[in-house]
């Protein structure tokens, strides 16, 4: 069984992808597969450099995150050439991961998967971790060097809450509830989807 996670940003998404890896499931993390790319030696290095220059890469020949993080939030445009190069990239280490794995569930963990819509016909099931705009805001804010002008501009550049709700065939809603409620509506779908049934703690 192969199922797409997503979530907005501070929705608990990662939390719940840690609790399904904790029952069996693999997970395919396309965020690290990104910095993964973009590290020093980074397969993505080369065509980043030259499509955005020397500015966007550190001394050390990585990506300038927050250089290219500022560019893309205001340059709609340079947002879609970075994406042209890194995309491709990211879904085939991404199929390469899922192909080699050897457990039951295999979960790709993609925060854009809903905007991207090249995902949905690669799973079986679309698993959506949901809360509210102010959950969202409240949790990134504890986050070191979140500020509400920064959370605003990553929330503009996801999709919508309803876009997300609509595009899922499971919503767990992550939004006043205690942790091992989570946990334990997240190893319920993990053990409907084929990994074995953890006991609760």
């Amino acid at each position: 069984m192969r199922v797409g996670l997503t979530g907005g940003i501070g929705s608990g998404k990662s939390t719940v992808a840690g609790f399904l890896r904790e029952a069996g499931a693999a997970i395919v993390d396309t965020d690290a597969i990104s910095r993964g790319l973009t590290l020093a030696g980074g397969a993505a290095m080369p065509a980043i450099a030259q499509e955005f220059g020397a500015d966007f890469v550190t001394a050390d020949g990585a990506l300038d995150r927050e250089r290219m993080r500022a560019l893309a939030f205001s340059d709609a445009a340079a947002k879609r050439r970075l994406e042209a190069i890194l995309h491709p990239l990211i879904t085939a280490e991404a199929l390469a991961q899922a192909d080699a794995a050897r457990a039951p569930l295999v979960v790709f963990d993609v925060p854009l998967l809903v905007e991207s819509g090249r995902w949905r016909s690669r799973v079986a099931r679309v698993l959506v971790v949901d809360c509210s705009a102010e959950t969202q805001i409240e949790r990134v804010l504890q986050r070191p060097g979140w500020t509400r002008e920064r959370i605003a501009g990553a929330l503009a550049a996801q999709t919508t809450r309803e876009a997300r709700r609509a595009a899922a065939d499971v919503v767990l809603l992550n939004d006043g509830i205690p942790l091992v409620t989570l946990r334990n509506e997240a190893m319920s779908l993990a053990a409907r989807w084929g990994c074995e049934t953890i006991t609760p703690p």
